[in-house]
């Protein structure tokens, strides 16, 4: 992804200091881009929960690479350190698979090292690949979910795709190209006419401020919109599919995302728009049949609800900028009135139209998940699921 015209992935090793795991803080975006350092575990555990950053994969990878900083940080190789920093990093967001997977995964890895030095160097190899895996798996959701793109586009006869996506499931949702948006830039790349509806996902609007953002960047062409759009405008015949993201979702298809994202499905099923669900399947939980009763949903602090945050023109000074704007926080409820803060919803099986994954497309049930991806299903069947 371009920024500026330089090319940036989300995560990366500081390039003069392996010891340190550089991001982008996405709580800055898109009124300042901030990259910042993250030297121990704790620091991991700090950027996914409070959100420096977001997105499933994301948060995969970069808890991958706190599990290496928390290598480098343990005194000896029967160290129960190392567990320790794996249930850290788990409780930081519940909701999104991608996190406990990518944990697992590094521990598995690192109990294969018998000193220190082997530990550290398999725990960083082990998240380099996971981070390159997420690139070239979010470049194959893209290959296939452009077919899509492509087919609606000649059934228009040269008229723009109208795409309507809600939260942000893209590049800074991941290492790289992202899920949902990775078919926009590459149909955009491939000339095809575009033009994406942008919830603005209350109450952090990473649809304003993220997906806004990396669109504005590529030069997509796009409109955000209040999250009670999507219904009108369905209605009006100014969509012609809805492509999202995901957190977690069962293998027999209901989705959890965003909240917000649900009513989005129910309006597409009454006005016969297909609903479309972008995810690497490290994002699909084999161990969870029923989403509605199975899938923990992350209630976040009611201040997300009770704040917001803009840009002020005018106001205030960024320290060493001549600029007199900066970004201000204020309330927008009554002091007395409590606020909810459910962070995510799920999406029923039937209300998808068809999950667009690095293996192909496939049909929102057990059947077709698992044909996708047999290996899975056989471990879940010898694990008594």
């Amino acid at each position: 992804m371009l920024v500026n015209g330089k090319p940036y992935r989300t995560i990366r090793i500081k390039p003069d200091d392996p010891k340190i795991i550089q991001i982008i803080d996405q709580r800055k975006l898109p009124f300042e881009f901030v990259i910042e350092n993250l030297s121990t575990v704790n620091d991991a555990a700090r950027a996914i929960k409070e959100m420096y950053v977001r997105g499933a994969p994301l948060i995969g990878v970069t808890a991958a690479y706190g599990m290496y900083l928390a290598a480098l940080q343990v005194s000896k190789p029967d160290d129960n350190f190392m567990q320790k920093a794996a249930g850290k990093l788990k409780a930081t967001r519940p909701t999104a698979v991608n996190l406990l997977w990518a944990v697992e995964k590094q521990l598995k890895a690192i109990s294969q090292g018998k000193t220190i030095l082997e530990m550290r160097d398999i725990a960083l190899k082990t998240a380099n690949q996971l981070a390159e895996a997420d690139v070239q798996t979010c470049k194959k959701i893209g290959e296939y979910g452009l077919s899509l793109i492509e087919k609606i586009y000649q059934n228009k006869k040269e008229q723009p795709v109208n795409i309507l996506t809600h939260c942000n499931a893209g590049w800074l949702a991941c290492v790289d190209y992202g899920t949902a948006t990775a078919p926009m830039f590459l149909a955009h790349d491939k000339g095809i006419p575009i033009h994406i509806w942008v919830d603005e996902t209350r109450p952090r609007n990473q649809g304003s401020k993220l997906t806004a953002w990396e669109l504005a960047q590529y030069g997509i062409p796009h409109t955000v919109i209040v999250d009670s759009a999507g219904g009108h405008l369905m209605q009006r015949g100014l969509v012609d599919m809805v492509l999202v993201g995901t957190d977690r979702t069962t293998y027999t298809g209901d989705v959890a995302n965003k909240i917000g994202t649900y009513p989005k499905a129910l309006a597409a099923k009454d006005n016969s728009i297909p609903f479309y669900v972008a995810l690497p399947s490290s994002s699909i939980d084999w161990n969870i049949r029923d989403g509605l009763k199975e899938i923990p949903i992350e209630q976040r602090d009611a201040d997300e609800v009770h704040y917001v945050d803009g840009w002020c023109e005018g106001v205030g000074r960024i320290s060493g900028s001549s600029s007199n704007s900066s970004s201000k926080k204020v309330r927008i409820t009554p002091k007395r009135s409590p606020a909810a803060n459910y962070g995510f919803d799920v999406t029923p099986a039937r209300l998808v139209t068809a999950l667009i994954t690095e293996r192909g497309i496939c049909l929102p049930n057990e059947e077709s998940i698992s044909g996708l991806f047999p290996e899975n299903q056989e471990m879940r069947v010898e694990h008594g699921a």
